[in-house]
């Protein structure tokens, strides 16, 4: 037993030593092109834009087929410059027509430059080097793993570095236009997915506010954190790699034309192209995000947090506030701040993952433990089903991509019905304190009441309704109000749709000391 103890000590020496980050010597710094007015997007806009001085434009993506058909509008639509950065980038169908997209920007002569969170994404470096080796094409990781053999056993012994990610979702077309919000790069986030239907937000923004996200991106691109790929494998791709995997892709998206997602995908795709008449909603817009060396600083060090912007904009919801977080862990701080609006008459509305819908059981773990105290203190608390589509969507769904469980991914949140925020960030100590988080404050009516009307119309049948009710005995108990289609309601007693067993499991978890990494 000792001398297995001491070859695995000795093995973990030698791992910790072998492995390191490369200098950033050579890193070559690149930044947005300024001058693209004259490009398709710029010239498109440009009309729309001088009507509306100062403001810019908003088209809120709630469908997930709209949400990826977007993009590749906008990666198709690229004359000089295309910036993405992603949490999560999955080798998947959507994930690889993403990767087609920009690889025919890139044959276009477009610039892209393609930043990714090593842990989050877990691409394949050997894809990535391949990628890179395109001449208009370069790929950077955000806080890697210094160990690219034995990444797993690397990033447990890095952990206290590599605990730290980049959440931030963007993607930004010739410095004109720009999507942020919820979604990653995978089928589950565009509704391809047989397995989970997330449901998610993302904004397609034009005007002044653009040229503040790719600002943003630079200052991610160029940070220390960000290390260009053929650096970090310190070494450059194989000849032939780049065709190999062009060969692959072709094939694999050949395969896949016929296919029912496909096919419902390019018909809207055609249907959008021939209208022309995207809709879009004005207003000022502030864009959020942390600085990306909030990374190594102590996670209790405020500097630089999308949080401490949000806290600056010094303004106060006077009649009602909805929050839809998928992971929601207010702590004690949260619920006084939820308790501070209602105590004057706020109606705050929150919406978040049942135990259920929810695909990360431990941050539900966290959350329970602030369940009560919300309620004591006035708010109003919705769980989302696991099915909670409408009966023509579910049906859909199941007749033509497999039966797929809802979860709720989207990270808004709407005051007043006239501003709104959407983005990355999750109401949890993570995206609160160790990851870094992006998104825009749009003060807009017309996009605020788009997504207040259509949750507040159907939150009741989408969502179980929490609540306190008397036991009887001078004692509150939890219940959950289930509403059907018709309006009529019963009565719960213990968490829906989900085995004792599991509750049990979700208990223990909930009395570890783990809620700083919730």
């Amino acid at each position: 037993m000792k001398l297995r103890t001491w070859i695995a000590f000795a093995l973990t020496l030698l791992m910790s030593a072998c492995a390191s980050l490369p200098p950033q010597t050579a890193r070559v710094q690149t930044h947005a092109l300024a001058d693209t007015a004259n490009t398709r997007l710029g010239t498109t806009f440009a009309a729309s834009e001088a009507a509306h001085p100062g403001d810019n434009a908003f088209h809120l993506l709630a469908n997930g087929m709209d949400a990826l058909i977007a993009r590749v509008i906008l990666s198709e639509a690229a004359e000089r410059t295309l910036d993405l950065q992603y949490y999560i980038w999955h080798d998947d169908l959507t994930g690889r027509e993403m990767a087609a997209s920009i690889m025919r920007a890139a044959d276009r002569g477009v610039r892209v430059r393609l930043l990714l969170d090593d842990l989050g994404t877990n691409a394949d470096d050997q894809f990535l080097l391949a990628l890179a080796s395109h001449p208009n094409v370069q790929v950077r990781l955000f806080n890697p793993v210094s160990n690219r053999t034995f990444k797993k056993l690397g990033s447990a012994i890095e952990f206290f570095r590599v605990n730290r990610r980049m959440h931030n979702k963007a993607l930004i077309a010739d410095n004109q236009a720009a999507i942020l919000g919820g979604r990653n790069i995978g089928d589950e986030y565009f509704g391809a997915s047989s397995t989970v239907a997330f449901g998610d937000l993302d904004v397609l923004v034009h005007g002044p506010v653009v040229r503040d996200v790719s600002s943003a991106f630079d200052l991610y691109w160029n940070s220390d954190a960000a290390y260009p790929i053929d650096n970090l494998m310190r070494r450059h791709a194989d000849p032939g790699a780049l065709a190999g995997y062009r060969q692959k892709l072709d094939t694999y998206l050949l395969s896949e034309q016929s296919s029912p997602y496909v096919a419902q995908v390019r018909e809207r795709y055609t249907k959008v192209i021939e209208a022309h008449d995207t809709a879009f909603s004005w207003g000022k817009a502030t864009l959020l995000y942390d600085d990306p060396a909030k990374i190594t600083r102590a996670p209790g060090d405020s500097e630089g947090h999308l949080m401490s912007q949000f806290k600056a904009l010094d303004f106060e919801p006077a009649r009602e506030m909805l929050i839809v977080s998928p992971y929601f862990v207010p702590r004690k701080e949260g619920v006084r701040w939820l308790q501070s609006m209602t105590s004057r008459g706020v109606r705050v509305t929150v919406l978040t993952n049942s135990l259920a819908a929810t695909d990360v059981a431990a941050v539900h773990a966290g959350y329970q433990r602030y369940r009560k105290d919300m309620l004591e203190a006035g708010v109003r608390l919705y769980e989302l089903k696991p099915v909670a589509s409408s009966d023509a969507d579910k049906t859909a769904k199941k007749t033509t991509f497999g039966s797929s469980k809802a979860s709720l991914h989207a990270k808004t949140y709407v005051f007043d019905r006239k501003r709104i925020f959407i983005g990355s960030m999750n109401l949890d100590p993570r995206s609160v304190e160790l990851n870094t988080e992006i998104g825009v404050y749009c003060e807009s009516a017309d996009a605020a009441e788009y997504v207040t009307d259509g949750i507040g119309t159907n939150i009741d049948r989408i969502a179980w309704r929490v609540e306190l009710h008397d036991d009887g005995n001078g004692s509150k108990r939890m219940v959950w109000i289930d509403t059907d289609a018709n309006g009529n309601t019963t009565e719960l007693d213990s968490e829906p749709d989900v085995s004792a067993l599991k509750r049990a499991g979700i208990w223990m978890l909930g009395i570890l000391p783990i809620e700083s990494q919730l």
